[in-house]
């Protein structure tokens, strides 16, 4: 599809008429720019295909102003988080470059198994009868045998890493230099407050793509943690640390690195961050950040301040919306993975309350997230209802109100951490 089929079609000029029109003069944030766009962090749900709507979401959000300091994201998420990171400075709008990207791609490559495989994924996916799953099931016990999964992963890795070399990006080092530089030549950053310019680069710089490390049954966050698997981790591709995050378990085989640097200093620093106890594995194997942190909406977080900028989130569809029936063995590893998957992100949000309030939900009604073959006419409805979410959300937040809370809340956390302190001091 061509990206003005996405940007062009009647229900989104629609929605941002209606949507411009409700927000022009709110304020998001404290943090702009010279052309007076508003920055806010951005974390993205994973959600396999579903991840066009995200795109929608984020399209909408630019076309009123928005832009992103640090992004974070998992699998899905993960994907769009590099892609927006990768494709120029801070200040740029970004969407329509990854759609050009997303739109032009079958999707239905990144199967890229052997027949076997992909006959057992269409049968999967059709709700085919127990008959029919078995028999296509046992042509590819073999593949999960020998390779842990349907589909190498090959045809995406292969197809990020061009993208990234068409952005300029050949390495990790790469990206950092583009990260750190912020905005574009001649444009700069400042608190509306104060006026002052910010030329920091820690409030823009990082990004977080979350995995899932099962060989030490580890939670990982790349790139901040790349120097654990790499001997030099500025020469790492980039697209390897959003392959890992997207090995969505069984349908993809696992991401492997090989060769981990050992060293006792490289020791101390697994046994520091990750708690390993044992000697550093020679070879690594990544699942999808899904099991473990599919919506990292706190990794931003700061308890002790209210913030200069709001962190935004995207998720896709509400959780807990029906109960699991687990009638049939597919059913219970979904059920299972997802359990896994929601568990740690949903304690933050209880024990966060305020930020409900910066999440917007997108409804992707009856969308397979697996659905690989994904029409164009689907693609266009996952985007729209991307953009309806995100109007929604925008028409209803209100920065002061949210400040005023976290100040409230800031002061509590205050006054909790010092009276705990003075406790320990008296015993």
């Amino acid at each position: 599809m061509k990206v003005t089929q996405f940007t062009q079609n009647a229900r989104i000029l629609s929605i941002l008429d209606n949507v411009k029109s409700k927000v022009s003069g709110h304020q998001f944030s404290d943090i702009i720019d010279k052309d007076k766009n508003q920055y806010v962090d951005l974390v993205q749900e994973g959600g396999g295909t579903l991840g066009i709507a995200l795109l929608g979401y984020v399209y909408v959000l630019e076309q009123c102003g928005i832009r992103f300091l640090q992004l974070a994201g998992t699998s899905a998420g993960a994907i769009n988080t590099l892609l927006l990171a990768a494709s120029g400075p801070i200040d740029e709008s970004k969407s329509e470059k990854l759609l050009e990207y997303l739109g032009n791609k079958n999707l239905y490559d990144f199967v890229d198994g052997d027949n076997d495989a992909k006959d057992f994924i269409d049968a999967l996916l059709s709700d085919a009868g127990y008959l029919k799953l078995a028999l296509k099931g046992a042509q590819v016990i073999d593949n999960f045998r020998d390779d842990l999964g349907l589909n190498p992963g090959t045809n995406f890795q292969n197809w990020i890493r061009n993208i990234l070399n068409q952005m300029g990006i050949k390495n990790l080092g790469d990206l950092n230099k583009l990260r750190e530089k912020g905005v574009s030549e001649g444009n700069f950053l400042k608190n509306r407050n104060d006026g002052f310019e910010i030329t920091s680069p820690e409030l823009f710089k990082k990004i977080a793509l979350i995995t899932a490390d099962i060989t030490t049954e580890s939670k990982i966050v790349f790139p901040e943690m790349a120097d654990l698997f790499y001997a030099n981790p500025d020469t790492a591709n980039p697209s390897d640390f959003v392959r890992a995050s997207m090995s969505v378990p069984m349908f993809f085989h696992p991401f492997r690195i090989k060769n981990i640097p050992n060293s006792p200093a490289q020791w101390r620093k697994w046994n520091q961050r990750v708690g390993l106890n044992t000697d550093i594995p020679s070879e690594v194997m990544f699942m999808d950040g899904g099991i473990i942190s599919n919506f990292p909406i706190g990794i931003f977080h700061k308890n002790n301040m209210v913030p200069t900028a709001p962190t935004f989130g995207v998720k896709i569809g509400l959780d807990k919306t029906s109960v699991n029936k687990n009638e049939k063995i597919f059913g219970v590893i979904g059920s299972i993975f997802d359990t896994a998957r929601f568990s740690q992100d949903e304690e933050f949000l209880r024990t966060h309350e305020d930020y409900k309030y910066l999440i917007g939900y997108i409804n992707t009604g009856t969308h397979n997230w697996l659905n690989f073959a994904l029409s164009d006419d689907e693609k266009l409805d996952l985007f729209v209802r991307g953009a309806e979410a995100a109007a929604a959300f925008l028409k209803d937040f209100n920065w002061a109100e949210y400040k005023k809370m976290r100040s409230t809340k800031s002061l509590l956390y205050a006054n909790t951490t010092q009276v705990s302190q003075s406790l320990n001091l008296n015993q």
